[in-house]
Parts: C-alpha cells; structure tokens; sequence
C-alpha cells in the first residue's frame, strides 16, 4: 500500500495528476466506508496542508477552505448573521469529535444525498473551486453535485475551497434537521433557508433548499418564485403544501417513507418561514 502526506497544495496536485489515489482528508466519511474492507492502495491523507484551512470574509465573498472543519465553522465569531444557518447545520453534522475532524470539503466531496451541509450552501448560492495542475475553475454546488456519491471532480483534481457571495446583511437564515435522534444520525429531511422582507413585510428575496428528498441537495425553486413579492404571514405559509415541492423526489427506505418525508419537509419548511417573519 501506497501512502503520501503532502504538506503543500502543489504536491498533492502533482500526485494527483500522475496517478489515481483516495484522497482523505478528516476520514469521517472514507473510514466508516471502509470498514471490514481494505483501503486502496494508494493514499493521498491531505490533512497537513495547511493552505486549505480556514475562513476569508471579504467585503464581497466568504471563502472557507477545503480542510476547514464543521467545528470552525459553528464556532467561527466572524461570519456574517445570514450564514447563521450554515452554522446551526454545522453543528449537527454528526457529534463533536465528527465535527472536530470532518472538513466542509470532504463533505461535499462524499456527495451523500442527505449531507446536511449542502442545503444552506445552496441558499447561499456557494461556488466550489477545483485545482489541479492544469490550473483552476469553479462550478456552483448544484452543479459540482451530480448525484448520489457522484461530483463533478475530474481526475487529477482536488476541491480546495468554497466561495459564498456575502447575501445583504438583512437576510434571515435558518436550518432544521430531522432525524431519529439528536446527534450522531442521518437526516430523514433537512431544510435550510435565507428570507429577506421589506419594510413592508414582503418576500424581497427567499431561498430554501432540502437535503435528504432527492439525489441530491435541490433548491425549491418553484415555492420562490411563487413566494417572492408576497406579505410573508401565517395565513399565506399554512397554504404551503406538498404540491409546492415539486423539485423533490424522495425515496422509501430505513429512515423514512417517501411519503413521510414529503410531509415532513411542508412542516419544516412552514417552521423555518414563520421563524423568519417573527425574526
């Protein structure tokens, strides 16, 4: 078995392009994976290159590096009020020893269909960057994400950061999660979002997005636009209902009937809406 630690982002890419390696980063997701199986054999453990670690706030983008862990992130006193819900989702992920050693790029990288990090990053309309020795590029997450276990990493590229626009200061974040238990589980459904009222009262600007009802992380686009403009009050939320969900196509399994988590989701979604009228 081949195994290599780079200490800086320019030899782990020069590894990557001249052979096919599993990458690791805090194992959260590759070790579970792997057990009662053998690793590959050849290893590429990313976690000493410190150039991937961190959180940037700019005046006009957030930067978070690819090694960053979910623990930086939920206690991280310099994010901006509208990544509020990126933060609470941060604090979900698993328990803290999971959220002391799993990175934001690993988890995206895994591509699981109900990886609770990646419904607040779309609402937040986040950018992955991808390196290699080619140079760089960018994608926005929903189309880094292709489906279950499934990205849009060619070979010989590694994720190395998320970029998020800074959303108005005014906007109003939040995320649920639902799941058999407080920590250590897989989410039945998660539901992140970002609202901005007028003075008013009416939706100026709102984004929701679902994990765990679809191959991947969906946006509910159709619910947006038939919020958008509208006095956001008790009356108008109880209206919402499964026919407003149509982005979503969620599966029976261990953790839920597909129909189960269709009501769910009109639930969480009416809770996290009201919460941001009243916020």
């Amino acid at each position: 078995m081949a195994y290599l630690a780079p200490t800086t982002l320019d030899a782990a890419l020069q590894a990557l392009g001249e052979d096919s390696w599993l990458v690791v980063a805090g194992g959260t997701d590759v070790l579970p994976a792997h057990v009662g199986r053998s690793l590959p054999e050849r290893v590429l453990d990313i976690s000493g290159i410190d150039e991937l670690r961190g959180v940037e706030v700019g005046s006009d983008i957030v930067r978070i590096g690819a090694l960053t862990t979910w623990s930086e992130i939920r206690s991280h006193p310099g994010l901006p009020e509208a990544l509020r819900g990126l933060q609470v989702a941060a604090g979900t992920i698993g328990a803290r020893q999971v959220q002391n050693a799993g990175t934001v790029g690993g988890n995206l990288c895994n591509a699981s269909p109900a990886a609770d990090g990646v419904p607040p990053l779309l609402t937040l309309d986040a950018s992955v960057e991808l390196a290699s020795v080619q140079g760089k590029r960018r994608l926005s997450l929903s189309d880094f994400l292709l489906g279950p276990r499934q990205t849009a990493l060619q070979p010989g590229e590694l994720l190395t950061a998320v970029e998020i626009p800074v959303p108005p200061a005014d906007g109003v974040a939040g995320f649920s999660k639902l799941g058999s238990r407080a920590h250590l589980v897989i989410s039945i459904v998660s539901v992140a979002s970002l609202v901005r009222l007028s003075p008013a009262g009416t939706v100026e600007d709102i984004r929701l997005a679902v994990a765990s009802c679809a191959p991947t992380g969906k946006r509910l686009s159709k619910l947006e636009r038939d919020l958008r403009g509208e006095e956001l009050s008790e009356s108008l939320v109880d209206q919402i209902g499964p026919q407003d969900l149509v982005e979503l196509s969620p599966i029976d399994d261990i953790r839920g009937s597909a129909e189960y988590r269709r009501e769910a989701c009109v639930v969480m979604v009416r809770r996290l809406l009201m919460e941001a009228c009243r916020r």
